[in-house]
């Protein structure tokens, strides 16, 4: 099977009984001043509360799973700002798989101490002077690894669109109108669109980006990939992506509604309102589809809106800061 061909129904489908039992079934929440401030009914899916603390997870035991041991004997080499990286360590510990992660050197300590303590050897980067995928190729080209990417293969995106599968199932009968979801390299994004597609139905899908950071934005206004111009200077570590991945956007590029962006403010103002109305812990690119809607309430008046946090793994610092920010009430929310 070729890693680099689009999901199918089938593969996803597959993926969800993979992780049947495996991954966490994360609850999806809704808020009354999240509801009367927006006029809308919204709900929240918390992958915060997943294993490893991000949806990352479902995509990297849905692939490692799979993995020929007979082929790749030294196990795998991933690449990632934190979360996929720390979901690969994760998953290649249950399998009893060696596991190389290759990180940027300015990754939040907590991720980089989460992905060494499942046992990975972690190998840093400078992410404005190195290329984290010719380190990764390096280290494949003289041991026998296998290259797991944060967004590049069809295993990875069938697990990761297991999310919103899950989330419709959840919803009963009730169909959303539009799906706010982060994006970085598109893994997510891409998963997504599959998901819908394969249920049948179909809601507006946005992904959401850090502001200065809209690679995805600009790449389906110009129909070929863009590059940021810059490589960091976010608090949305997670989706700092130098491009929109190959494959996922191969899949987003006609399916995504648009993009939308989210300033570092928005963000902190976001943390603290998960946490201070839903008792959530979560990150900066974790949350920054719900950021993107309390900086724009009125965008789903009247509407059904499925909003993804995809990860918690937050800096003790960053967190601090969310609650401790002087910031001007949100409506009746506030």
């Amino acid at each position: 099977m070729n890693p680099f061909s689009i999901p199918t129904r089938d593969d996803i489908l597959d993926a969800r009984r993979t992780l049947a039992g495996v991954a966490v079934e994360t609850p999806l929440l809704r808020s009354d001043a999240l509801d009367r401030l927006t006029g809308a009914r919204v709900l929240l899916k918390c992958e915060n509360l997943q294993r490893t603390g991000a949806f990352k997870f479902r995509g990297a035991y849905n692939c490692l799973s799979r993995l020929d041991r007979a082929a790749y004997p030294g196990g795998v080499v991933a690449y990632s700002t934190g979360n996929h990286g720390q979901a690969v360590a994760t998953v290649a510990r249950m399998l009893d798989l060696p596991a190389t992660i290759v990180m940027p050197q300015d990754a939040p300590a907590v991720k980089i101490a989460k992905a060494r303590a499942a046992g990975a050897q972690i190998v840093l980067y400078d992410r404005n002077r190195q290329s984290r995928e010719e380190i990764a190729a390096e280290i494949a080209g003289r041991t026998p690894v296998a290259v797991v990417p944060p967004g590049d293969h069809r295993h990875i995106i069938a697990g990761q669109a297991t999310v919103t599968m899950e989330s419709i199932h959840q919803m009963g009968g009730l169909v959303p109108d539009v799906i706010l979801v982060p994006c970085g390299g598109g893994g997510l994004s891409a998963g997504t669109c599959l998901a819908v597609e394969a249920m049948g139905v179909r809601p507006e899908v946005w992904a959401v980006e850090p502001e200065d950071f809209d690679d995805t934005r600009r790449s389906l206004a110009s129909g070929m990939r863009e590059v940021n111009a810059a490589l960091s200077g976010s608090l949305c570590d997670a989706l700092l992506a130098p491009i929109p991945a190959e494959l996922p956007f191969s899949i987003t590029q006609r399916r995504l509604a648009g993009a939308l962006t989210a300033s570092d403010v928005d963000v902190l103002r976001a943390i603290r309102f998960a946490y201070e109305e839903l008792r959530l812990v979560t990150e900066p690119g974790g949350i920054i589809a719900l950021a993107a809607l309390l900086a724009d309430p009125a965008r789903p008046r009247g509407k059904t809106a499925l909003i993804i946090i995809s990860g918690g793994n937050v800096d003790p610092a960053v967190f601090k800061t969310a609650l401790d920010l002087d910031l001007a009430p949100l409506g009746s929310a506030a």
